[in-house]
């Protein structure tokens, strides 16, 4: 075993610092295709509808099971569900849902399909409001969370619990604070990076605190 192979021992605040001597939170620092959605993705700000679109239904098809087996399947789901453009998905019937139930390269919970597919009619409905980028920034609060350690990092909050009774009120389902909260983390509305990571303030929204 290489020295970059043997599992490198978290700090006391929960990062683990790589054979690049950067630091990441442990969930980022041992699977590749993790670390690299950190490094690269996950935070900086997603501004566009469909791209918020993919983000939600992503996050609503990972309730119960690991990020890192959505991201795995993610290029099924965008097949799958033509590529997240809203109009296309707001127009499958019933026939497109046994389709994605046949599916073996996504998530086959029928729920979380017809969620889907709901979530994109309420997202075209949406654009008579302003759209779904401009409802969902509008829940971005004043200061961002500034955790020093794992333990610290809110599972949800006063502005995600709003976000997901406006989006529930517009048809939106699987939208529960606590997967609302872990979107507006992963699209950059808030920064949960710990302050020790070196990817702390790099979103450009907020400063690295």
């Amino acid at each position: 075993m290489s020295e970059q192979d043997e599992p490198a021992v978290p700090r006391d605040d929960g990062l683990v610092v790589g054979a690049d001597g950067l630091a990441r939170p442990v969930w980022a620092s041992r699977d590749p295709l993790l670390r690299d959605y950190y490094d690269t993705e996950w935070g900086l700000p997603v501004r566009d509808e469909r791209g918020l679109f993919e983000r939600l239904s992503l996050e609503a098809f990972q309730s119960g099971l690991s990020w890192a087996t959505i991201l795995r399947k993610r290029p099924a789901f965008r097949r799958a569900f033509a590529d997240f453009d809203p109009d296309a998905v707001a127009g499958f019937g019933d026939a497109d849902v046994t389709r994605l139930l046949a599916d073996a390269g996504i998530i086959r919970n029928r729920a979380k399909i017809l969620a889907t597919i709901g979530n994109a009619k309420a997202t075209t409905a949406l654009r008579s409001e302003g759209g779904l980028a401009a409802l969902l920034w509008s829940f971005q609060p004043e200061r961002t969370p500034e955790p020093r350690t794992l333990e610290e990092v809110p599972s949800r909050s006063t502005e995600s619990v709003a976000a997901a009774k406006a989006l529930k009120s517009r048809g939106f389902s699987f939208v529960g604070p606590t997967t609302v909260f872990a979107l507006m983390e992963a699209v950059g509305i808030v920064d949960t990076h710990l302050l020790g990571s070196h990817r702390r303030g790099t979103s450009g929204v907020w400063a690295a605190g």
